[in-house]
């Protein structure tokens, strides 16, 4: 009778271990997913901190073109807002590529040292937030999968662990990446 009190409280703590290594793992997943997001976030901050300086870069070329940045300005402030239901920052990234058109129509703006470190800086900021965003999927890949997983799928939903979200474009931008590009040369 002692051997089988044994073997039932031995399975109970090697099953208590298992549950508790189960969930510490997937509480480091869920962290990274959240770090992901807050990666996202922060260069989202730093792309919208960008722009004023980039306008006034912008004004004393070509001040005329009050419509072109008074979008620009509009789409930063609706898109700092952080309601990512809305489409801003699809909105923001359409003003600034009129924006950053203007360059093209005013020769003295295109060779501004300043224009140009901004449109650098940009571009910069544009490629870590495409790869803070391929991170955060990837994050949400591996947390998904190991809650996803026997025997975690058995209580990971029951202690907590709910399914992380991949970021997607948004049904504005998806219209956008779904077209067919139109070259043309003149």
């Amino acid at each position: 009778m002692d051997f089988v009190i044994w073997i039932v409280l031995g399975a109970g703590v090697l099953a208590a271990f298992l549950v508790i290594g189960i969930y510490n793992r997937l509480v480091g997943l869920r962290q990274n997913v959240r770090q992901g997001t807050a990666d996202i976030d922060a260069q989202l901050r730093q792309r919208h901190d960008l722009i004023p300086n980039l306008v006034e870069t912008v004004k004393g070329y070509a001040g005329h073109e009050a419509t072109t940045l008074e979008a620009v300005i509009a789409a930063r402030n609706a898109a700092a807002k952080g309601d990512p239901d809305s489409g801003s920052e699809k909105g923001l990234r359409l003003a600034l590529d009129n924006l950053l058109a203007l360059g093209e129509a005013y020769p003295d703006l295109k060779a501004s040292a300043n224009f140009q470190e901004l449109q650098r800086e940009l571009a910069d900021i544009e490629d870590k937030l495409a790869a803070a965003r391929r991170a955060l999927n990837a994050a949400v890949a591996r947390y998904n999968t190991a809650r996803e997983n026997f025997p975690a799928v058995l209580f990971a939903g029951a202690i907590g662990f709910h399914p992380a979200d991949f970021n997607q474009l948004d049904d504005s931008e998806r219209g956008t990446v779904d077209q067919v590009p139109r070259v043309g040369f003149q």
